[in-house]
């Protein structure tokens, strides 16, 4: 008899050693199931809980595999997106009017549907971004807790609302917070759920309406999420589905009823957003969270295997397609020899494929722009150090219907090179010599980027001189599951500094949903 779905352990990032070999069962039947009942019919944009089909129509297909078919897709003409914003528009007053507790409860519900579909949602997943297995059930597992804790902030804080001093006996004061309108959400491939589920949520708990862009990559997902809202009973032009690329993203930012912007990707886009939207008549509020570096210090007293396992799964899970990968460490010369030696057998394990298979651990990138990206980067490194290992696009077979390319760690760069000093969102590691810590942490933090940081350490100054001086918003330490990655809601912000943000609060954590919001204060005298 197959196994209950609702009864199968739960998938997180940090739960590496559990037995998931039941979810394994489950998703051996499961996948070739939902392969095979991909719709070849056009799937249109969602406007006030309708199809819209106004505008290009284009096909997505799998990464893992360009003959698989994802589903076909349009992007919205420049009406599709304006009946978009005013049927958000339009939603305002009532979804606001139904109050807090209203919309925690009609959110509960749609953690419910996210909790009932949430094999074939991650299913999903893994065949549009090239997620393994683990990391592509998990990050349904996070879409589940973003909405609940979320709600369970809303509901910690009296909707927002607060009593305040009297300075006369006769007056009664008040402070709320109180939803803009409507909000643009614009997500990245890499998290399609997790990420859009987020923002889509602060907002709607709020007391907004939001007009959703998913990435052009991630149209299956951000249809399917859809369904869920809709199924939960979510009123109709409370959440829209537009979907396309650039063009279409700036037209949603550039809209005049938008009243803010969630974003959430490159660096360049999200400054390019948060300058148009404060040359507004007046400022509108953009929560963008903008990639990083993230590096790693490998200290003199650092455990090695746990040292290289971290770091290993923080450079290469996702194939480094992580806002939070690993992507730089720092290694003290007493330990480099026996640390480099740990994280090249480590890396040589690693199973690259099809991430339908439960033993993979690496997919395909997600397109050309990102492996003719990986070449250009790996020549550089050819001519100006070495690779320990990888450096190279693998051909042959399934190879030749995606674009795979090896877990690669760089040596020997000089110091202004760009795997130092630039994202690359590629399984792509430098690796960094140091004598002194603190110049390795002062180098560290000479980055445009401060979304994560990680440490190995059994010094207790060590940690605290890392803890006081990384200029990141997620701090690690000692962690096998993820030197930089592996935030969970409710357990670890995620608060990008210097570039990898704007607002300067984070997702998972109790200041992200009055981001939504602005301040009211009001007086009456009795």
């Amino acid at each position: 008899m197959p196994a209950n779905p609702m009864t199968l352990p739960r998938v997180t990032y940090s739960n590496i050693a559990e037995d998931f070999a039941a979810v394994h069962d489950h998703l051996d039947v499961l996948i070739p199931q939902f392969k095979a009942g991909l719709p070849a019919d056009l799937r249109p944009n969602r406007i006030a809980a309708r199809n819209d089909a106004d505008g290009s129509v284009y096909k997505a297909v799998s990464p893992i595999d360009r003959d698989i078919v994802l589903g076909t897709f349009v992007e919205a003409s420049p009406g599709s997106l304006d009946r978009a914003v005013k049927a958000a528009q339009a939603a305002c007053p009532g979804w606001n009017a139904l109050g807090w507790q209203a919309r925690v409860e009609h959110l509960e519900r749609v953690a419910r549907e996210f909790e009932r579909r949430k094999y074939e949602i991650g299913v999903a997943c893994l065949l549009e971004v090239g997620k393994s297995r683990m990391e592509a059930v998990g990050e349904v597992e996070e879409t589940l807790d973003l909405i609940r804790y979320y709600c369970a902030e809303m509901t910690a804080n009296n909707g927002y609302a607060r009593d305040m001093k009297r300075a006369f006996p006769q007056e009664r004061t008040h402070v709320v917070l109180r939803p803009h309108g409507v909000f643009g959400v614009i997500s990245p491939f890499n998290f399609p759920l997790a990420l859009s589920v987020a923002m889509i949520t602060g907002a709607l708990v709020a007391g907004n309406c939001v007009v959703y862009k998913p990435s052009p990559m991630a149209g299956l997902t951000g249809h399917l999420l859809i369904e869920c809202f809709e199924a939960a009973g979510i009123p109709a032009g409370v959440v829209n589905l537009v979907c396309g690329g650039a063009t279409v993203g700036e037209a949603l930012v550039n809209h005049p009823a938008i009243n803010g912007i969630a974003f959430t990707g490159s660096h360049a886009v999200g400054m390019r957003i948060f300058r148009s939207m404060a040359a507004r008549p007046f400022a509108l509020p953009v929560i963008a969270e903008m990639g990083g570096k993230n590096p790693t210090y490998v200290t003199q007293s650092a455990e090695i295997a746990t040292a290289a396992a971290g770091v290993m799964r923080s450079a290469f899970g996702l194939q480094g397609q992580k806002c939070s990968s690993g992507s730089k460490v720092y290694v003290h010369n007493a330990v480099y020899d026996d640390f480099m030696q740990a994280l090249v057998k480590l890396t040589r394990a690693i199973q690259i494929g099809n991430p339908e298979g439960r033993a993979i651990f690496m997919g395909p990138v997600i397109n050309r722009e990102a492996a003719e990206r990986f070449d250009k980067a790996a020549d550089s490194v050819r001519q100006q150090g070495r690779f320990e290992i990888g450096g190279r696009r693998l051909s042959g077979g399934l190879f030749d219907k995606g674009y795979y390319v090896e877990p690669s760690i760089a040596v020997g760069l000089p110091d202004d090179h760009c795997l130092h000093k630039e994202e690359q969102f590629l399984p792509l590691l430098a690796v960094k010599q140091f004598s002194d810590f603190e110049s390795a942490l002062a180098d560290g933090n000479s980055v445009l980027y401060g979304l994560t940081a990680g440490i190995y350490t059994r010094d207790e100054r060590e940690l605290r001189l890392f803890l006081d001086r990384a200029e990141a918003g997620v701090l690690y330490a000692n962690r096998a599951s993820g030197a930089t990655t592996g935030a969970w809601p409710g357990i670890q912000t995620f608060c990008g500094w210097k570039g990898s943000g704007v607002s300067h609060k984070g997702g998972l954590g109790p200041w992200y949903v009055p981001q939504f919001m602005r301040e009211q204060s009001h007086t009456i005298m009795e």
